[in-house]
């Protein structure tokens, strides 16, 4: 007997084998006959539900995207945690640094999956600084910050992490790293007219001990 799914049930299938798939052999290798393969379905019903394998990379991009910017639009709402520590751990969602979806992150930074890696670095460009800039205009309103750009300076923020601090992007020894992150902690200090050293918790998100940095 012939088992009938939902068109939603069906392409989150089709977008599981290809994630899998993706990951295992990149999205070159990936053929559309691997994808129809392993969910067991014919060309058609693929072709119902994406248009190309570009489709599907697409509609994966858009489901890592939900993921991350859900959880650091969730984290930046609330209102409870501290302007500081939610900076920190907005960033530390999106793993702009090393943080926690660290998974997804692991399988764009395959080699294999190069483009896919690129369009996750243009999410994160064009979502992440609004998601920042309502908790720096928060920032300054209690007079922690002074900056008549804070769109701006936080969309600086987010592509110069996204590009010095991704390995891929750029490699630096251990020296050139420590010596970024503090130049990149004491500039945001500058760029947001916040007092010396108040952003030093920032360090956490680079795995460095605020205090043993002085």
């Amino acid at each position: 007997m012939r088992i009938v799914k939902d068109a939603e049930e069906r392409r989150n299938e089709i977008l599981d084998a290809a994630d899998e798939l993706f990951a295992l052999k990149g999205f070159d290798g990936t053929s559309t006959n691997d994808i129809l393969e392993k969910v067991g379905i014919a060309r058609g019903t693929l072709y119902h539900h994406f248009k190309s394998k570009e489709d599907i990379m697409d509609a994966l991009i858009e489901r890592y995207s939900a993921r991350l910017l859900g959880a650091a639009q969730s984290i930046a709402a609330d209102k409870n945690i501290p302007v500081v520590e939610r900076i920190i751990r907005v960033v530390m969602a999106l793993n702009l640094s090393g943080g926690g979806s660290k998974e997804i992150m692991e399988h764009i930074h395959k080699p294999q999956n190069a483009l896919m890696h690129q369009k996750i670095q243009k999410v994160i460009i064009h979502g992440v600084p609004p998601i920042l800039t309502e908790i720096i205009r928060e920032g300054i309103e209690q007079g922690m910050f002074s900056t008549p750009y804070p769109y701006e300076c936080m969309e600086m923020v987010v592509i110069y992490a996204n590009t010095v601090f991704d390995g891929d992007m750029v490699a630096l020894t251990d020296e050139e790293r420590l010596s970024r992150v503090q130049a990149f902690v004491c500039n945001i200090e500058r760029l947001l007219g916040a007092e010396s050293g108040s952003l030093k918790d920032v360090l956490r998100m680079f795995g460095m001990n605020p205090e043993a940095q002085g």
